[in-house]
């Protein structure tokens, strides 16, 4: 059995776990946006609302991440033949119970939020639809670059951060349904920021699987423009973005710009460092440098809410 556990643990790609776990509290703490409302979380019933967004959105991560394993068994045994259906340490069988009934979990999930926010569900219908998309026959998205890198930075640059904020706004707040939501300047501008991360997450990811994606002929970028030139574009984009929010940030209201300009300004320091050090001639240096930038990702849902909390 704890074998067994341990290969879900590993089927359900934890980074991308602690992805979705640090963006749907992020968004929480957005709109939640005054330390004093902290002190009325507990009365007010106010934590229950993010159990079941967490709860909703961990269960579609699954579904996502291990139909795209499901679909690339042979894939996974060139490239990454640790993941369990690779190893064998899951069967097929197992592999494809754990996504329908996370898949159903999610979807029902979201449906007993629906008379609080209809938000949620139509955020987990869309990255449901996208993610089946990217994997599944006819479409298999992921065959062809751009539509690949869409897919994942269409559900988590605008898909989560504008559909989760927009429900935990009407649930926090009470706001309608049928009224037009007041997104906030810091989330516009950490949904810009998550799109050129997550951009570069979906580009970069395939600099290690260079060899398996050759020999099955799946057309990613690495394939097509070479390592080289993946890491510069990274880094380039990264620096780019890290910058624009220093830059930007003194200004953007809403926020304490303090919190933003330095914070930045500090992880774009470590960005250009950390990146100079990747060495593409080994594999497990590529790696390490692919899992620093979900680091990076994950970090941002958490500067963003303090810069704005600490302004409140």
């Amino acid at each position: 059995m704890i074998d067994k556990l341990y290969a879900f643990w590993k089927f359900s790609r934890p980074h991308t776990i602690f992805g979705t776990s640090l963006s749907v509290l992020g968004l929480y703490l957005l709109a939640l946006g005054a330390f004093w409302r902290l002190q009325a979380l507990l009365g007010l019933g106010l934590l229950p609302s993010l159990f079941w967004a967490l709860a909703a959105c961990l269960a579609a991560n699954v579904f996502i991440v291990g139909l795209n394993q499901l679909e690339d068994i042979a894939i996974d045994r060139v490239n990454k033949p640790y993941l369990p259906l690779a190893s064998g340490e899951l069967s097929k069988t197992e592999g494809r119970v754990v996504v329908v009934a996370l898949g159903a979990a999610a979807v029902s999930i979201a449906l007993v939020q629906w008379a609080q926010s209809p938000f949620l569900l139509l955020t987990i219908l869309l990255s449901l639809l996208i993610g089946t998309a990217y994997s599944l026959p006819p479409f298999r998205l992921k065959r062809f670059p751009l539509p690949a890198s869409l897919c994942i930075f269409t559900v988590r640059g605008l898909v989560v951060n504008l559909g989760l904020f927009a429900h935990f706004d009407q649930v926090l707040n009470g706001v309608p349904s049928q009224v037009a939501l007041n997104l906030p300047p810091s989330l516009w501008a950490l949904s810009a920021f998550v799109l050129v991360m997550t951009f570069v997450i979906a580009v970069f990811k395939d600099v290690p699987d260079m060899e398996g994606d050759r020999k099955y002929q799946i057309a990613t970028f690495t394939i097509l423009w070479g390592a080289p030139f993946i890491l510069r574009l990274s880094r380039g984009l990264l620096a780019a973005a890290y910058g624009m929010v220093a830059l930007l940030g003194a200004w953007l209201p809403g926020v304490n710009s303090q919190t933003l300009v330095v914070s930045h300004l500090l992880l774009l320091a470590v960005v250009l460092f950390e990146s100079l050090r990747v060495d593409l001639q080994h594999k497990q240096s590529v790696c390490d440098f692919y899992q620093f930038i979900w680091r990076l990702f994950y970090l941002e849902y958490l500067v963003f809410p303090l810069a704005v909390l600490v302004q409140s």
